[in-house]
């Protein structure tokens, strides 16, 4: 399936083919369950995501390593449907445009198999699974899809989604799954891949492998400090 696909969690349509509006594909979740980008209050277990301001006129997600977050924000599943977009993130900064997520979790697998995972998003996206590109959404675009398949072993795996929203003011990020034994699409939620509680009911891994992870932010230089060094003597 290509980029000419739009996802709709009860089923899979291509509103191209069919010539629907992607609004009518893809409904807004049920009782606006994440809706949002995400929020300041901490989710341990869920996605972690950093914000990014990107200089205007950017055309691809870019290379995060060269800028400093600006706050950051917790969710535990993406389901974004294509919407007008001006609240900012509140508690962190009202940019509605020309901003980048970069978004980073765990989840667990306790049935191994054949997963396929969608991403659809306005602008560009990509998603990374144990550190590797899955799918790449990239570039400025209105809401496209894309879907790939991988298979997984039991236990723990990494999971990456970075996202940037070009010029105002239509956005979409939606992250749906289909896993062994699923008839049908499943927004992807990371309440849903917990590893179990007790140890001893691991099937495979260990708690060991939720051990904190390096920050990919540690050691950055601070922007204020890099301007302070740079600065005429």
């Amino acid at each position: 399936m290509t980029a000419r696909v739009a996802l709709l969690f009860a089923g899979l349509l291509d509103f191209a083919a069919n010539g629907a509006d992607a609004q009518d594909i893809l409904p807004p979740p049920v009782d606006g369950e994440m809706a949002t980008f995400g929020t300041t209050v901490v989710a341990s277990s869920g996605l972690k995501g950093r914000i990014y301001f990107l200089k205007p006129g950017a055309i691809a997600l870019p290379k995060f390593e060269k800028l400093e977050p600006v706050g950051t924000i917790y969710t535990n599943g993406l389901n974004i449907p294509p919407r007008d977009f001006e609240d900012g993130f509140p508690g962190v900064t009202n940019r509605f445009e020309w901003f980048a997520i970069d978004y980073r979790g765990r989840f667990y697998i306790d049935q191994p198999g054949k997963y396929r995972f969608i991403l659809a998003s306005d602008d560009g996206s990509k998603l990374y699974i144990d550190d590797k590109v899955l799918i790449n959404n990239d570039g400025i675009h209105s809401v496209l899809a894309v879907e790939k398949s991988i298979t997984l072993a039991g236990g723990i795996h990494r999971i990456r989604i970075s996202y940037f929203q070009g010029p105002r003011y239509s956005v979409a990020l939606m992250l749906g799954v289909w896993g062994p034994g699923d008839s049908r699409w499943r927004a992807f939620n990371t309440n849903e891949f917990k590893p179990p509680a007790n140890p001893a009911d691991w099937k495979y891994g260990s708690p060991d492998d939720l051990k904190d992870e390096p920050d990919p932010d540690a050691g950055r230089k601070k922007l204020k400090d890099v301007l302070k060094q740079d600065a005429p003597k």
